[in-house]
């Protein structure tokens, strides 16, 4: 099912997009030009009808997206090992005893080395989506990686030493 999202420019206040909810509900997220979000839905089809929610700071936001971003990312990479022959997706932990924990993912060099790709660093709660090569490793972060099988025991033989 395809969502169809509607993106309207409120001049002087920032943007608002909108779509329709399985239930028939019309969702609204407006993006203030402070930085700031507000959840909105609306009772009947008059758009200034809407009524808040939720308020959001911009770091709330993105907190928010992650969470709920987080099974949505991992779903999609699972359907994409299923359609793709030969592609697999894998976790691979950072152990306390790693020689990169408290360090750069960079300096690992496992997408050159293994062909594999880090795609996010799992840490507790928090998910780092497309991490950088600058972004930092911890013990107990746990890496999701997307490669061949051959390429994600690589990036676990690199990273746990």
């Amino acid at each position: 099912m395809c969502v169809d999202v509607n993106e309207v420019l409120l001049p002087g206040v920032g943007l608002r997009y909108e779509f329709v909810n399985h239930e028939g509900h019309r969702v609204g997220v407006v993006a203030q030009r402070s930085g700031e979000f507000e959840l909105v839905v609306y009772p009947g089809e008059d758009p200034d009808e809407a009524k808040p929610v939720l308020r959001l700071t911009g770091e709330e936001a993105d907190a928010l997206a992650e969470i709920l971003g987080a099974p949505r990312i991992a779903e999609r990479f699972a359907d994409l090992t299923r359609e793709v022959p030969g592609l697999s997706a894998g976790q691979v932990e950072v152990r306390p005893d790693s020689p990169f924990a408290g360090r750069p993912l960079g300096e690992t060099r496992a997408r050159t080395r293994t062909g594999a790709s880090i795609v996010a660093v799992v840490r507790g709660e928090d998910v780092i989506a497309s991490p950088g090569p600058a972004q930092g490793l911890r013990a107990g972060d746990v890496m999701v990686v997307i490669g061949t099988r051959e390429g994600i025991a690589g990036v676990q033989r690199i990273v746990q030493g």
